[in-house]
């Protein structure tokens, strides 16, 4: 009889033989399964070690935990750290971790000290030289890997990106598809990290024999092929798309909410009673109330015990923020909604070519200063990590062309100590940069026009969420202007939000841009096509954990 035929006792402190006998008069605190080739791990008192079928011990070592055979070796925990035996009980390796998982394929996810995950080859020699925030067991030589920004990638067998697209989530691969959740919910995704199709769930399963089973958020569940499409509805939605659209269509009420609780400083004053807001805010005390219950209902307070307090989302609301969305809650409020009104008209091509958005603003002395604090809330949050997708060596001139107040250029700037930056942009934005004092001497502003010849040359050229501001024409002057501040082989890097083709993700931005700027968010295909036609070759595209993705071009 196989030993794998032992089956585990319901209380759990002995096996079973197949007619429902115990294997041996032993007794233990807790048993695991028989694992090939015959030993099963058991725990008694603060002791652990292996047994075999006769309930004997299979080797005199004892540990702190033990667990099953996996390819010939077992994970123990030991009073100096985790590690891998073999059959006899001796240590497959001398290096101690702070967890190690088990082996498949000839590959075991390990934890080190620092908190690092990667894996061990059945040496005990590390796999690959990169380290990760979690790694996961392999499966047809690929493994899901966590990066320290909390998104997901597959792994092959050497340590290399897999497709090098990432996820929120991820699932190892199962009959040639895995799991994968990004921003807008869960999918099916290929060998090469391509959804299936277009549509996000709030819950998929594996593809069972072409077919998977797949909730909306709506709660209607469904059964899909392959492709996507619906083969029958196993539950109704729990809420209605007449319900759906009613909600779309009084999107404002939020806008004008927020607004108001920035304008009345609300945020500022809490905690706070219904009755100190009043006072402070001189509203009666009804409508206090009223506003207190939506920004609840937006969760940009909480209340407790009858004192209303700010919420992680609503200190984005306070002025002193350092990312404060005080000024975009103004600026949406009062100046962005209003030239929505004429969407179907600039749909049409009916827009106002005198209406530039950056000009209307340095018109306006009131809305300047606030404009631009919304901007450097944007980029701080959206570039926190642009650092890892410029990359220069040596001493290196940039142009951060169109880059605000300079909160990009600082991030650079201070993740490359040999880095001079030169940041070019309109006169009445120069004046507000706010630095660190150590990288000073390495930085300079320039004012100039990104529609007219650039007063500086530099080795790279960096635009951060410029293009999208303008249209095609008005983009490719701009784009020639960068080529003639480059030698061949200088560098351009452009940061952007890139559409997927046939994803409808950036649709709603590219109708905000329209109205406001005339501009538009694009596709990869399109960013190439305007490079290639102003003497630019595309070379590199790195996804950072944020909204814009870094495109790295080489002048030709």
């Amino acid at each position: 009889m196989s030993n794998l035929a032992l089956r585990i006792a319901l209380d759990r402190t002995h096996h079973l033989l197949p007619d429902g006998q115990a294997a041996y008069a032993a007794r233990f605190d807790e048993v695991l399964s028989f694992h090939p080739p015959g030993l099963a791990a058991v725990r008694c008192a603060r002791e652990a070690w292996h047994i075999q079928p006769d309930g004997t011990e299979a080797y005199p070592s004892r540990f702190l935990r033990t667990f099953g055979f996996y390819e010939g070796l077992a994970a123990v925990e030991a009073e100096d750290g985790w590690h891998h035996i073999h059959t006899d009980g001796q240590d497959a390796y001398s290096q101690r971790y702070r967890w190690v998982g088990n082996y498949q394929e000839g590959r075991c996810p390990v934890r080190d000290e620092a908190g690092q995950y990667y894996h061990l080859e059945l040496t005990g020699q590390p796999a690959y030289p990169e380290r990760w925030r979690y790694v996961g067991d392999y499966r047809d030589g690929i493994a899901v890997v966590q990066a320290s920004d909390g998104r997901s990638t597959h792994l092959g067998r050497d340590g290399s990106l897999l497709h090098g697209r990432w996820f929120l989530d991820l699932d190892v691969f199962h009959k040639g598809f895995a799991r994968a959740r990004d921003d807008r919910g869960w999918t099916h995704v290929n060998i090469n990290g391509v959804p299936l199709y277009s549509h996000r769930y709030a819950m998929v399963e594996p593809f069972y024999n072409g077919q998977s089973r797949v909730e909306r958020f709506d709660g209607l569940r469904l059964i899909i092929d392959e492709s996507g499409c619906e083969v029958m509805e196993l539950r109704a939605r729990r809420s209605s798309p007449f319900a759906e659209l009613s909600g779309d269509l009084v999107g404002y009420w939020r806008t004008f909410t927020a607004w108001a609780a920035a304008e009345l400083g609300i945020v500022g004053m809490l905690p706070a009673s219904t009755e100190q807001i009043a006072h402070c805010t001189r509203l009666p005390l009804r409508n206090a109330r009223r506003l207190l219950s939506a920004m609840g209902e937006m969760d940009l307070v909480s209340k407790v015990n009858g004192t209303w307090k700010v919420t992680e989302k609503g200190t984005f609301l306070d002025p002193a923020h350092p990312m404060s969305l005080h000024s975009a809650a103004i600026e949406y409020a009062l100046h962005m909604v209003a030239p929505w009104r004429n969407l179907p008209r600039i749909l049409a091509g009916d827009r106002p070519e005198d209406q530039d958005l950056f000009q209307v603003v340095a018109d306006d002395a009131n809305r300047v200063e606030g404009f631009h604090r919304m901007l450097t809330s944007y980029a701080r949050h959206d570039y926190a990590r642009i650092g890892e997708a410029i990359e220069l060596e040596g001493e290196k001139t940039l142009i951060d062309a169109g880059g605000g107040t300079g909160i990009v250029a600082g991030l650079l700037l201070l993740a490359n100590p040999s880095l001079r930056v030169i940041l070019l942009e309109r006169h009445e934005v120069l004046g507000r940069e706010a630095l660190p004092t150590e990288v000073l001497s390495r930085f300079r502003a320039v004012p100039g026009d990104l529609f007219t010849p650039w007063p500086v040359r530099g080795d790279a050229i960096l635009m951060a969420r410029v293009l999208h501001d303008w249209d095609d024409e008005r983009c490719l002057l701009i784009l020639r202007n960068a080529r003639a501040a480059l030698d061949a082989g200088g560098l351009l890097f452009l940061a952007e939000m890139v559409l997927e083709p046939e994803v409808f993700d950036g649709s709603l931005c590219t109708l905000h841009l329209l109205v406001n700027t005339g501009g538009a968010e694009r596709t990869l295909d399109e960013y190439r096509a305007m490079l290639d036609a102003v003497g630019f070759d595309l070379q590199e595209v790195h996804q950072l954990d944020t909204l814009p993705t870094v495109l790295r071009a080489v002048a030709r």
